[in-house]
């Protein structure tokens, strides 16, 4: 049955909808998708609530080793007790409004719907925003993995993304980061690069597997390559692409892919739905349903986590 609408109305113009949607299942859905919550560690999230809370995050103190010969007297070191403060400063909601005739002769579950495509919006927006924050303040090693402003070549015989990838490797083993919970974060073109054979993935000096890894049929890697566990991010984009909410994520040029590298410890981050609610809208007959997502990022350590970027 059609129902007539005010000039100018376009809200679900040829269906129905009940409006209650539950924060829990919001969070859910939200948790299960986002490459975040992966890579970064949790530890600290506590029980924020609310935009503006602070997260308190104690280091851990650098002990001196002295030398010893018999007879010297030991002296001891006063430990540190340094903090880095993680403060909720990020915020983004959903909200839509759902008119009364629409409420009373709805016929399709449209909870359901809107409420997973709010949480797959949220999560976006999450994933990028972290993800470029990460960039933002991650360090950089030109010679091995490229920058803006020196991408490496990620498709000659002499420096394949699996070199490059190598290269990484090493950038962490050369400070002394542990090799369990390595990350790898690219794009889909990254990841399409190093599926080729000239990427040398079919190598089997480099997957050491003896040929059974599912890689090589042009799945995603079940196994660390090179000791990072790899994921794929279309919130990784390059110059101009923008394909998260048409935001650009640097200043890197067409042809030039952008990756992050580093361990679960180099980030904190804490998020919570801070709201879900349905209230009556003054203005008309309907009820507003609106969603809140609070989150807070930090870097805790520099020389765990790296940007590079290279060209395709």
């Amino acid at each position: 049955m059609a129902f007539g609408s005010a000039g100018g109305y376009g809200n679900l113009p040829s269906g129905n909808f009940t409006p209650q949607i539950f924060s829990q299942k919001v969070q859910k859905f939200f948790r299960r998708a986002s490459v975040v919550e992966d890579i970064t560690n949790t530890d600290y999230a506590g029980e924020i609530e609310n935009f503006g809370d602070t997260v308190k995050i104690i280091k851990e103190p650098t002990i001196t080793v002295q030398d010893y010969a018999r007879g010297t007297a030991v002296s001891t070191q006063d430990l540190a007790d340094d903090q880095i403060t993680l403060i909720v400063d990020q915020g983004s909601y959903f909200a839509f409004k759902v008119d009364d005739i629409e409420e009373r002769q709805s016929h399709v579950n449209f909870e359901a719907l809107a409420t997973s495509s709010g949480a797959y919006s949220l999560k976006k927006n999450y994933d990028y925003n972290v993800l470029k924050y990460i960039y933002d303040n991650a360090s950089t090693s030109s010679g091995n993995t490229g920058t803006d402003a020196s991408p490496l070549t990620g498709t000659t015989n002499s420096n394949t993304l699996a070199d490059i990838v190598s290269a990484a490797k090493s950038v962490l083993d050369q400070n002394d980061v542990p090799e369990e919970n390595r990350w790898l974060v690219a794009s889909p073109k990254f990841f399409q690069q190093l599926r080729k054979a000239d990427a040398k993935l079919v190598d089997q000096s480099v997957m050491m597997d003896g040929g059974a890894s599912q890689i090589r049929n042009g799945k995603m890697t079940d196994r660390p390559l090179f000791g990072f566990n790899m994921y794929m991010s279309n919130s990784i984009v390059n110059g101009g692409a923008g394909s998260a909410a048409n935001k650009t994520f640097s200043s890197t040029n067409s042809g030039e892919y952008i990756f992050l590298y580093g361990h679960m410890s180099s980030v904190a981050t804490a998020n919570h739905i801070a709201k879900t609610e349905l209230i009556r809208d003054p203005d008309s007959f309907a009820d507003i349903v609106r969603g809140l997502h609070v989150f807070g990022r930090k870097v805790l350590r520099t020389e765990a986590v790296y940007s590079g970027v290279v060209t395709l």
